[in-house]
C-alpha cells in the first residue's frame, strides 16, 4: 500500500517515503506531513491543505466493491460542515453548535462528546451566524476546536476532558468562530468571522499546552494610536480613508482558510470581504483597502507580515480569499516552483510563488463577468465597466456564493489536477439597501443582492478537474444542484465528493467517470476523509445539508426539511456490508398552519419582514422557506401560531440548548410584527391545514 508508514508512536519511517510527498520536519509534530496517509491529522489532511491521501487500497480498479462499513446517527445535529480528523483509528469532528465528538473509526462506537454549551457562555452569539463548525485540530494528544461564541478550547484526546479554554474575541464582540483551528510547531492558530457585521479581522496564535497568547495579526488597520509602530498596519492604513475605523471595523475576517508551510516556516492566511461591502460607505475615496480579499504570508513564529497578494482591490461584492489554499510544487516554464494555489470566490484560479507572493498565473474557472482578465505584470484584475454599482444596479457573475466557496478543493500530485466544487450563479448588486418579503433580495453589509439565473448552468454546481499548470479545465461533472460538498483525492486514483441531492460518489481522477455512488439519504456539504486502521482503509463523511442554503432557498431547495432526515457520520470500506437505516425522502410540501379568524395587519407584517431578515433568516430561511435550514419552517410551527407562545419562547430562551436563541430585548410590537409576518406567509403558502404539521 502506498503511503507513509508509522510506528505506534506516530513517527515517520522516512525510508518508505514516496517521492511525491513533500515533507519537512521543521516545525512539524509527529504524524504531521504535507499529504495525509494512515492518519488524517490536519483539517485538509496535512499542512499543504491538499486534501490528498497516499492510501491506495481503495482504488479506481475496485471502486465497485466499496460498501458501507457503519453509520452513526448524530441526534440533535442539523448542518454538518466539518471534515473529521483521524488519529490512530479515532475520528474527531465537530457539530453545528461546536460540540466535539470522538468515534472509533473501525467500529463506529461513540467514545465521548464535549458540549461547550454556547447558549450559556455568550447566548447572543447564537444569533450572529449559521450554526456551523468546520472541524477540529490535533496536536500532541489534544483536540482543539473553536466555538461559535469565540472561544478556543483544548480537550484531552482520550477522554474529552476540558484542559483549557480561552476567549479569542473581546467581551461584547459580535465576532464568531466557525472555522477549524490549525496546529503546528506547538501553536494553535484560529481566526474568526464577523465581517458581515463590520468586525475587524485578525488571527491569533496560542501555546498548544497552556492556551497562552503568542501573537496576533490584524488584517485591516484600526486606530493608529493602538496600532502603534506596526509596519504592516501603517502600510495598510495608506490604502484606507482617514478615520475609517471610527465607524466600521472594516471586515477582513479570517474565518476559514489557513495553510502552514514547514519549508519556509510561514503561515498563509485567507482574508475575507469588507464590512460594509460598499467601499464608498466603508472607506470613502480611493484606496485598495488592504488586506481585504487577500492572501497574506506571515512568519509562523512571530506572526509578522512577510508578503501579500490581493485578489480584489477595494473589495465591493462580498468576494473573499477564504477558500482553502494548497501548497504544492509545480513545473512552470520548465522550472520547479514551490507554489500556493487558490480558487477564491471571485471565479479565477490563482497560482502564486510561495517564496515571494508573485503571481504566476490566473485564469477564469467558468462564468466570470466582473473582470476581463488578471494583468500578470501588475497582478491586478482588469475590471469591466459598471461593476461597482455606483451609478446603478450591476449584474455580475459570480454571486457572493462564489464560483468556489469554503467547500474543500483537493490536489492530486499523482494526476497534477485540482478538483474544485464549482458553482455558477450571478447576482444583481445595488447600493440601495432593501428587504424583499419573498426572500430573494437580501441586505448584506448595506448592499442589496438578488440572485440571477440567465442560462441553463446558472444555479447549478459541478465538479471541475483543473490543470494548474496549463490553467484550464481537464474534465467536468455537472451537478443538478448548486451547493455541494468538498472533495478528497487519493493515491488510488479516485476523487470523492458528496452533493446536495444526497449522492456520495467516487470519480476516476483521470477522466471524471463516476465509478461508484451511494445514496446517503440527505444532502452533503462536508468533505470526506480517508484513513487506515488495523491494515484496512476507510472513507468517512458527515451527512448534514445546510449552511448558506438559508439565504436563497428557491435556488438551493432540495427538500431537506428540519427534523426529517437523520444527520449521520458514514464510514465505508471495501466489501462493507452494513445497511443504511431507513431515511425519509425529501419533502418540499409546506404544511402551513393558519387561524382563519386572524386579521393580518399589513403595517405590522411589513415591520416583521425587516426583523425576520435581520434576526431569523440564517436559521429559518429566506422568505420563511427553510430549505436545508437548521431550524424549522415557521409557517408549520404550532408555537408561531400563537403570539403568546411565541413571545414566551423568544424572551425565555427555553430552546437555547437546541440552538434557538433568546431575544430578551424584543418589544411587544416587534414580536407582534414578526407574528404577523409569519401568519401572512403561512396564509399564502398554499392550502393551509389547521392543526397539522410538526411542532417547532
Amino acid at each position: 500500500m502506498a503511503g507513509l508508514a508509522r510506528s505506534a508512536s506516530g513517527l515517520a519511517e522516512l525510508a518508505v517515503l514516496p517521492m511525491f510527498v513533500l515533507l519537512s520536519l521543521a516545525g512539524c509534530g509527529p504524524s504531521q506531513a504535507n499529504y495525509a496517509d494512515a492518519d488524517w491529522t490536519s483539517h485538509n489532511g496535512g499542512h499543504g491543505e491538499s486534501a490528498y491521501s497516499g492510501l491506495d487500497e481503495i482504488a479506481a480498479v475496485n471502486a465497485g466493491r466499496i460498501g458501507l462499513a457503519w453509520s452513526l446517527d448524530l441526534d440533535g445535529e442539523q448542518t454538518l460542515e466539518a471534515t473529521p480528523l483521524a488519529v490512530e483509528g479515532i475520528l474527531y469532528f465537530t457539530g453545528g453548535t461546536s460540540k466535539v465528538y470522538a468515534v472509533n473509526g473501525p467500529s463506529g462506537k461513540l467514545l465521548w462528546t464535549y458540549d461547550p454549551e454556547i447558549h450559556k457562555h455568550r447566548p447572543d452569539h447564537q444569533r450572529l451566524i449559521f450554526p456551523v463548525n468546520r472541524g477540529a485540530a490535533w496536536w500532541a494528544g489534544k483536540v482543539y476546536a473553536g466555538t461559535i461564541d469565540g472561544r478556543l478550547i483544548a480537550l484531552d484526546g482520550k477522554t474529552g476532558r476540558l484542559i483549557w479554554s480561552v476567549d479569542t474575541v473581546m467581551q461584547g464582540s459580535r465576532q464568531t468562530i466557525t472555522g477549524a483551528p490549525r496546529a503546528f510547531g506547538g501553536k494553535i492558530v484560529i481566526g474568526n468571522g464577523g465581517a458581515d457585521r463590520n468586525a475587524r479581522g485578525y488571527v491569533t496564535a496560542y501555546d498548544a499546552d497552556s492556551g497562552r497568547q503568542l501573537w496576533r495579526f490584524h488584517t485591516v488597520p484600526g486606530d493608529p494610536a493602538e496600532d502603534g509602530d506596526d509596519t504592516a498596519m501603517r502600510m495598510a492604513a495608506k490604502t484606507w480613508s482617514a478615520g475609517h475605523w471610527r465607524s466600521s471595523g472594516g471586515g477582513g475576517t479570517v474565518w476559514d482558510s489557513m495553510t502552514y508551510d514547514p519549508l519556509l516556516n510561514r503561515l498563509y492566511i485567507g482574508v475575507g470581504n469588507g464590512g460594509p461591502y460598499n467601499p464608498a460607505t466603508r472607506s470613502p475615496g480611493n484606496g485598495d483597502n488592504l488586506f481585504l480579499a487577500s492572501i497574506v504570508a506571515l512568519d509562523a513564529d512571530s506572526g509578522k507580515y512577510v508578503w501579500h497578494y490581493q485578489v480584489n482591490p477595494r473589495e465591493a461584492w462580498d468576494y473573499k480569499a477564504t477558500t482553502n489554499m494548497v501548497a504544492a510544487t509545480l513545473t512552470i516554464g520548465g522550472k520547479s516552483r514551490d507554489v500556493l494555489m487558490q480558487a477564491p470566490t471571485n471565479g479565477f484560479f490563482y497560482v502564486l510563488d510561495r517564496q515571494t507572493g508573485k503571481l504566476l498565473s490566473a485564469e477564469k474557472l467558468g462564468k466570470v463577468t466582473w473582470a476581463s482578465h488578471i494583468d500578470l505584470k501588475t497582478g491586478r484584475p482588469v475590471e469591466l465597466p459598471g461593476i461597482r454599482y455606483d451609478k446603478g444596479p450591476a449584474d455580475i457573475w459570480p454571486s457572493p456564493y462564489g464560483a468556489h466557496n469554503w467547500q474543500t478543493m483537493s490536489y492530486s500530485p499523482q494526476t497534477g489536477l485540482v478538483y474544485i466544487p464549482y458553482m455558477q450563479l450571478g447576482a444583481r448588486y445595488s447600493a440601495q439597501p432593501a428587504v424583499g418579503a419573498d426572500g430573494k433580495i437580501l441586505p448584506l453589509g448595506g448592499v442589496s443582492i438578488s440572485p440571477l439565473i440567465r442560462d441553463r448552468e446558472d444555479g447549478r454546481g459541478a465538479l471541475v478537474a483543473w490543470d494548474p499548470q496549463e490553467q484550464k479545465i481537464r474534465w467536468k461533472v455537472q451537478h443538478a444542484s448548486l451547493w455541494n460538498g468538498g472533495t478528497m483525492a487519493t493515491a488510488g486514483g479516485l476523487v470523492f465528493q458528496g452533493d446536495a441531492d444526497g449522492n456520495f460518489a467516487a470519480f476516476d481522477a483521470r477522466d471524471g467517470r463516476r465509478l461508484w455512488n451511494f445514496r446517503a439519504g440527505l444532502g452533503i456539504v462536508a468533505a470526506p476523509v480517508t484513513f487506515e486502521a488495523s491494515g484496512r482503509q476507510y472513507v468517512s463523511v458527515l451527512v448534514g445539508y445546510g449552511g448558506a442554503t438559508t439565504l436563497w432557498p428557491d435556488i438551493v431547495n432540495r427538500g431537506w426539511k428540519y427534523g426529517l432526515q437523520p444527520r449521520r457520520l458514514l464510514t465505508f470500506a471495501l466489501d462493507g456490508k452494513a445497511k443504511l437505516p431507513r431515511t425519509p425522502p425529501p419533502d418540499r410540501t409546506v404544511r402551513a398552519l393558519d387561524d382563519p379568524k386572524l386579521k393580518i395587519d399589513p403595517i405590522l407584517a411589513a415591520e416583521g419582514t425587516a426583523l425576520y431578515g435581520n434576526e431569523c433568516v440564517t436559521c429559518h430561511g429566506g422568505g420563511l422557506r427553510s430549505a436545508g435550514a437548521p431550524g424549522p419552517d415557521l409557517r408549520e410551527s404550532g408555537i408561531a401560531l400563537d403570539v403568546g407562545a411565541l413571545t414566551t419562547l423568544l424572551r425565555g430562551g427555553a430552546l437555547a440548548a437546541n440552538g434557538m436563541p433568546r431575544f430578551t430585548e424584543l418589544t411587544d410590537r416587534q414580536i407582534l410584527g414578526l407574528y404577523m409576518y409569519i401568519r401572512a406567509g403561512a396564509r399564502t403558502a398554499g392550502d393551509p391545514v389547521l392543526n397539522e404539521g410538526r411542532k417547532m
